[in-house]
């Protein structure tokens, strides 16, 4: 739940930004001179994007729990309302300069489309195993978390037509709730892809003076209080609310709900998201810090976690700890955080490069260029 914010960003990208938007590779200090010619990281986005992960996989690990804990729905509830479209904020940030020139669509296919075939394969025999059905080999409905990696391919394909459209923010908003309102294939993630685009087209249209504001003092604070605020309205809510509403997978009829309370819904949770969003990312520590370079390679954890998530629920797990109490969610929400980290390691990057980080080969030069 983001691969502009995993992949590697382009030559182009780190002109304009001045700042790398992350990526699965390792700075080597073979290459000394290279990295003097490359403009300095903001820490700022790396120490964002590894918070982000980290709450992707505390998510998953929640979300099996749910119906069992009021407290985990509310906390459930909070996080998904901006952790979700804060890394497709920042995938849209990041993708500003694609103009589908060939070796950016080679780098694309090479950092996403590649990833997301061999994971959803990988997914679509763990999750068979997890709900207990048979295994089916069907690469056009994506499992489980794979659904970003198709999704920020079509996004940033399309950056172009966003970025020459008048209004696109707002366009993008009419059709995310139209989506909505009918019955979208979700072939793809077509429905994902609809719902979650203004996040995107947002992000586009950010600049780094944006950022900036949200580290003022002041901003921060009032992060931090609503943020706060959050988690008691959540609990409050927790016994009605419907999480499949933050999934952005299911419109109004599977939601049922008529088109009035549908658009209603939709725009408060814009409005939430947008103020949460907000307010995260202001908590974002901007200094280097230890967890720093773990930035540059989430998209290990992302792309690992849920394969242990999945399996862990086929042996009952998840089970275990509904009827163990609140000591147990405890340790499990550690041992998410643990996991995050553990899967960022090198000897685990160096078993998962070949699927994380495929090769891919150079297309011949034809007609003679």
């Amino acid at each position: 739940m983001l691969t502009s914010v995993f992949t590697v960003t382009t030559a182009d990208t780190l002109q304009k930004n001045g700042s790398v938007s992350g990526t699965p590779e390792v700075e080597s200090p073979a290459r000394p001179a290279a990295a003097r010619t490359r403009p300095q990281r903001d820490p700022f986005f790396d120490n964002a994007k590894f918070l982000l992960v980290v709450l992707v996989v505390i998510g998953h690990n929640w979300y099996p729990l749910i119906s069992h804990t009021r407290a985990v729905k509310a906390a459930y509830l909070v996080v998904y309302s901006f952790h979700m479209p804060a890394f497709i904020l920042l995938s849209g940030y990041f993708s500003r300069s694609f103009e589908a020139r060939p070796e950016q669509v080679r780098k694309l296919i090479k950092t996403v489309l590649v990833p997301y075939l061999i994971f959803e394969t990988f997914y679509l025999a763990v999750v068979a195993e997890a709900d207990g059905r048979p295994f089916k080999m069907d690469l056009t409905y994506p499992s489980y978390l794979c659904w970003f990696l198709i999704a920020l391919f079509v996004w940033r394909l399309t950056t172009p037509v966003w970025r020459a459209m008048p209004q696109p923010l707002l366009v993008s908003v009419l059709v995310s709730v139209v989506a909505g309102l009918t019955d979208v294939s979700t072939d793809l993630a077509l429905s994902r892809v609809l719902q979650f685009l203004p996040w995107f087209v947002a992000g586009l249209l950010m600049k780094p003076e944006h950022f900036r504001w949200l580290r003022r003092r002041t901003v921060r604070l009032w992060g931090a209080a609503a943020l706060v605020i959050a988690l008691p309205v959540a609990y409050i809510l927790a016994p009605a609310a419907n999480a499949d509403w933050l999934s952005m997978e299911y419109g109004a009829t599977d939601l049922h709900v008529g088109v009035m309370e549908y658009v209603a819904i939709r725009a408060a949770l814009f409005a939430a998201g947008v103020v949460l969003v907000a307010a995260a990312l202001a908590l974002v520590p901007t200094r280097q810090l230890w967890l720093t370079a773990l930035g540059t390679v989430t998209m290990y954890p992302y792309l690992l976690h849920g394969l242990i998530v999945k399996s862990a629920q086929a042996n009952g797990l998840y089970d275990l700890v509904a009827n163990s109490g609140p000591l147990a969610v405890i340790t499990l929400t550690a041992g998410a955080v643990a996991l995050a980290l553990l899967l960022t390691t090198p000897p685990v990057r160096k078993i998962a490069r070949w699927a994380v980080e495929p090769t891919f080969p150079r297309p011949r030069q034809v007609f003679g260029r």
